[in-house]
């Protein structure tokens, strides 16, 4: 619909200055850019519509009368049949005219539709934006929480690609702290006199270093109901530990070195596996103390103070608000002994990250629960005069938990990244297994993997980030309704559809005169829906919301199935039309196919 859309703008801007000029309004002229044009929510009423509620002010007219007058000012419109209805000016579209592009356009961009929106442009051309997601730490193994940022990280990278912006993607990897010291000491309580590894072990590094940090904590609080058995002196050795490592004792370090790099080796394993990928990664113990410079800075200069404790202090209430208790709210951004907050880390490495590569946009995928960090930290920057301040976003989003309950990574209730994947993996197996599918698929394992990703990549994307979800293994799996499965379901029905087709002689055919003849509803409803890919991406970039996508290319999918089920290709009246037929049928693959790469969701040309 895109160049359909862009035509009827020109059209409105023409009639809505001719109606100025002939009624003689001080109002200014207007540009079609500045025309809105939206789909219309009833085919009845036409096909596209453009709201007049816009003029209703400096024309001193209701918009239902301004609309009845432009409506009347479009006469033997090439695009199709102009009409009033309510406020709204309507069209009725040339479904031959408005078809022919539509189509043409997804048959020559191929995997690039969906990146120029309807006035011909890249809407995000000449953006650079840099996403932040992930932010693993090295005492564990990525759970599910990391899967829901994971996916809302890689997916928006790649819808602001597809919108055109350069992307970014970076990782702030959690690499020191007590939280580290802890899985470092419980592997020189449990494990160094062994020589243990995960390979000595059969295990994946970051489940090994995982279980240390489990270990630590029934170390340090003994078992239950047995007070005796618990070690309250395991967290002074935890902080001697740290200490230590900040004075670069060598021993330490190489203990520190050696278990971080088994866990990244794992995590690395993980986002190879899921499909997630950076440019850059940043280390907390790289970035720690970047700070520090910036708060001596902000002090000279008396955007910070010095409280009587010492502290490096800022009264963030203009950011936050006043406090519950009625007072004003004061960040400490270094504490009275001089070491940084975390407050201080995050200052640095985003002033860092910006002369590494200077962008006009930068996304911080973080859970909600940091919502007060993020209006701080943007709040400090810009107090510190730093102009790109402004193009800082936190997308935000829920929780995500299993019907079971919430998760503790310290008491081991972790739902684990690998194993949910691998259990989908067994009951997507399982089910091509009990259909008799094995065969017919191809390599079942390789297969039964891709719908476990596009299962849980879909369900945890089709919801808006900010929501709290449960993620419910079994509903994703499912081969009906809104899931990953489903959309791959019917990629290879598509595909096979398209195999029949071309086996029984059909070729397809690309002609106007062709296209001309898909006049049926269903042709026509889902030829509209691939024209509004473009428009839906945009929206998506501009939203930073992947939910929109999902649910676009469900829709899609629906509105293919009612079309095939009402419109033969192989039983056509004649062959222009079967030819035609199967050219919107290859089409939809394409649109299909790049949405669904979108939301990280695998193409199957067999299930």
């Amino acid at each position: 619909m895109a160049d359909a859309k862009s035509e009827f703008k020109e059209i409105i801007a023409e009639a809505v200055n001719q109606f100025i000029s002939e009624k003689k309004f001080e109002a200014q002229s207007v540009t079609a850019d500045s025309i809105v044009v939206q789909n219309a929510p009833d085919p009845k009423m036409g096909d596209l519509g453009s709201p007049m509620f816009a003029f209703a002010k400096s024309f001193k007219m209701a918009p239902v009368q301004i609309a009845s007058e432009v409506a009347a000012k479009i006469k033997d419109c090439k695009l199709g049949t102009v009409l009033a209805v309510g406020s709204y000016v309507n069209i009725k579209l040339d479904k031959a005219g408005a078809a022919a592009p539509i189509l043409a356009a997804i048959a020559s961009l191929g995997d690039d539709y969906g990146s120029f929106n309807q006035d011909g442009k890249k809407p995000f051309e000449g953006r650079k934006v840099m996403v932040e997601y992930s932010s693993p730490n090295t005492n564990k193994p990525l759970h599910l929480g990391h899967l829901r940022n994971d996916a809302l990280g890689e997916s928006v990278s790649r819808i602001l690609k597809m919108a055109g912006a350069e992307v970014f993607r970076t990782i702030i990897v959690n690499n020191r702290g007590i939280h580290i010291c802890k899985s470092m000491l419980a592997y020189k309580l449990f494990h160094e006199v062994n020589g243990d590894t995960p390979q000595s072990l059969g295990m994946k590094g970051d489940h090994f270093v995982g279980q240390c940090y489990v270990e630590f904590d029934k170390y340090l609080k003994g078992e239950k109901d047995k007070p005796e058995t618990a070690h309250p002196e395991a967290q002074e050795m935890a902080e001697d530990m740290l200490v230590k490592w900040e004075q670069g004792d060598k021993q330490v370090h190489e203990l520190w070195e050696k278990m971080n790099s088994w866990t990244m080796d794992g995590i690395n394993e993980s986002y190879k596996r899921t499909g997630v990928g950076f440019e850059k990664y940043y280390y907390e113990s790289d970035t720690y103390l970047l700070g520090k410079e910036v708060i001596q800075s902000g002090l000279d200069k008396g955007i910070f103070y010095k409280a009587e404790d010492g502290a490096v202090r800022i009264d963030v209430t203009e950011a936050v608000g006043m406090g519950k208790d009625g007072k004003p709210q004061q960040k400490t951004l270094l504490r009275k002994d001089g070491t940084s907050v975390y407050i201080t880390q995050d200052l640095g490495t985003a002033i860092k990250r910006h002369e590494d590569w200077p962008f006009n946009q930068m996304v911080y995928v973080v859970a909600s629960e940091q919502n007060y960090h993020f209006k701080v930290l943007f709040y400090i920057l810009k107090k510190l005069g730093f102009d790109w301040t402004d193009k800082l976003y936190h997308l935000n989003y829920g929780m995500v938990n299993l019907p079971s309950g919430r998760m503790k990574s310290r008491e081991g209730t972790v739902v684990d990244a690998d194993n949910l994947i691998d259990s989908l993996h067994e009951e997507a197996l399982k089910a091509i297994n009990e259909r008799g599918r094995d065969e017919q698929v191809g390599n079942a394992d390789e297969v039964a993997e891709k719908v476990a990703l596009g299962a849980l990549h879909y369900y945890l994307l089709q919801a808006t980030p900010a929501k709290d979800m449960l993620f419910n293994p079994q509903e994703s799996l499912s081969f009906n309704g809104n899931t990953g499965p489903y959309l791959q379901y019917m990629g290879a029905r598509i595909n096979s559809i398209l195999d029949k087709a071309k086996e029984s002689g059909i070729v397809t055919d690309t002609s106007d005169e062709a296209v001309s003849l898909l006049s049926d509803e269903d042709e026509w409803a889902l030829i509209r829906q691939l024209g509004d890919f473009p428009s839906v991406i945009e929206k998506a970039a501009e939203n930073l919301d992947p939910s929109i996508v999902t649910a676009y290319v469900y829709d899609t999918a629906k509105s293919f199935s009612r079309f095939y089920q009402s419109c033969s290709i192989v039983n056509a009246d004649n062959p222009k039309l079967a030819g035609a037929r199967l050219y919107l049928v290859q089409c939809t693959l394409q649109v299909i196919r790049n949405a669904m790469k979108l939301v990280l969701v695998p193409y199957l040309e067999r299930m």
